[in-house]
């Protein structure tokens, strides 16, 4: 029979691992799916890895994953996919905000051939104005500069080992796994959900959370910011030429330009545009310095299968 892996990234999940790790066994052994359930503690300051343990103990077909430091939820859902035995994995959210009735769903298309099967938001659940704001704004930007409809995009998803295989040979250090794995292409098919009340703790996307993965992934799948300064320079430039022809024909008219406060702004402008310019390469030229150095995306310092492990993602 063919094995489910579900990969969970954990942080600060503590009073969830239990609960998730229950419901999902449950709705997978009642669908009479062969599973297993990886969690991935990232670093958390609580005691999630001793209740990740504890869900092991009781229940063999949960596996732990335990990081040295917080690396993120990529490199978690990386480390999980790494070592996910299944013939297909899934992805999904610890807080149960993902409904885990849908991987019944996913595992059905899966099985009539699909190798990616995306789940998509129908809706967002309650969320507050402001980060309902943000969360919009950030995913029309990345849309349009990733060229992938991501607007109600989520990392719930499933994946055949072939698309597995696939991501994990990516070689890049920053990875967007909402992106890549839309990226790589496989046949597809998309499930809508709507996404549950959280019922425990609080969510870990903060503003600037937000604003920060925002900027990191932009940046690591497209160079829509190196083109929107080039795009900028292109404008002035043309606001140049017009203002440069105008001042001539007021010079040769006789009459002189008012020039005091116009000079200013121009300054001010130019020098604006100059500095966004400069951010913006040197923060690509950051991203590469990050590349080249080649340091390990996740380093695991123990497993419930090998508890004295210490192993560093060697992916190059």
């Amino acid at each position: 029979m063919s094995i489910l892996s579900v990969v969970i990234p954990s942080y600060n999940e503590e009073k969830m691992i239990s609960k998730t790790a229950k419901v999902v066994a449950k709705i997978l052994e009642d669908a009479g799916i062969d599973y297993e359930l990886i969690f991935v503690n990232d670093g958390s300051k609580d005691n999630t890895w001793a209740e990740i343990e504890a869900a092991n103990a009781s229940n063999k077909k949960v596996r732990g994953v335990c990081f040295s430091r917080n690396f993120g939820k990529e490199g978690a859902i990386l480390a999980g996919m790494s070592l996910a035995k299944g013939d297909c994995a899934a992805v999904m959210d610890c807080d149960l905000q993902h409904p885990p009735e849908i991987l019944v769903t996913m595992y059905e298309l899966w099985t009539q051939g699909y190798q990616v099967v995306e789940g998509v938001k129908a809706s967002r659940g309650k969320e507050s104005g402001l980060h309902k704001l943000a969360a919009n704004t950030f995913y029309k930007i990345i849309s349009d500069a990733t060229n992938i409809d991501m607007s109600n995009a989520s990392d719930f998803k499933l994946l055949d080992r072939k698309a597995v295989d696939a991501f994990l040979s990516l070689p890049e250090r920053h990875i967007f796994f909402r992106a890549l794995s839309s990226w790589i292409g496989f046949k597809t098919a998309y499930v809508e959900f709507h996404v549950a009340d959280r019922t425990e703790g609080v969510s870990k996307w903060s503003i600037k959370s937000l604003t920060r993965y925002a900027v990191s992934n932009i940046t690591s799948f497209s160079t829509f910011p190196m083109q929107l300064v080039t795009g900028c320079g292109l404008l002035f430039f043309l606001f140049s030429i017009f203002f440069g022809i105008y001042s001539l024909v007021k010079y040769f008219m006789g009459e002189s330009l008012e020039g005091f406060t116009t000079v200013i702004l121009l300054i001010l402008i130019t020098g604006s545009i100059l500095m966004l310019g400069i951010g913006v390469i040197g923060y690509y030229i950051a991203r590469i310095y990050d590349e080249v150095r080649i340091r390990p995306r996740y380093i695991i310092a123990s497993t419930t299968d090998q508890p004295s492990i210490t192993k560093v993602d060697t992916i190059s």
